[in-house]
């Protein structure tokens, strides 16, 4: 029982996965602090200014614009990172991959090979 688990928590997919979840998290904590540390000020300087800048005020509700912008920058700002860290690399490499004669994915297994063969005789079958 902790064999089957100690192999699947060694495979390579499990380990990559939480090294990206733990980075990830990482870089969107950076992201949010450059947000409110940078971002707002100039925001609420741009709107106004003062610790009410970048709000507006409708029958004693405060509606913070500032934070919605923020929210929209800090998305743009992970979205790009993520577009040009992750997935232009990833094409490419799929893309030199497909140039060197086809990729090993495409490939049928000898275990999806064998299962289909399998298949087709109990199908034959009267």
């Amino acid at each position: 029982m902790f064999k089957g688990f100690k192999d699947f928590i060694t495979r390579g997919n499990v380990i990559d996965l939480a090294v990206a979840i733990v980075i990830g998290g990482a870089f969107a904590m950076l992201v949010d602090q450059l947000t409110k540390s940078f971002l707002e000020p100039l925001i609420r300087l741009i709107f106004g200014g003062g610790l009410k800048g970048g709000t507006f005020v409708v029958r004693d509700q405060i509606f913070d614009y500032g934070s919605f912008i923020n929210a929209v920058i800090t998305f743009l700002i992970t979205a790009a990172a993520i577009y040009y860290v992750v997935v232009v690399p990833m094409n490419k490499m799929i893309e030199r991959r497909r140039a060197r004669g086809g990729a090993p994915d495409d490939e049928v297994s000898d275990e999806i090979r064998l299962l289909t063969e399998i298949r087709d005789q109990l199908s034959r079958r009267p």
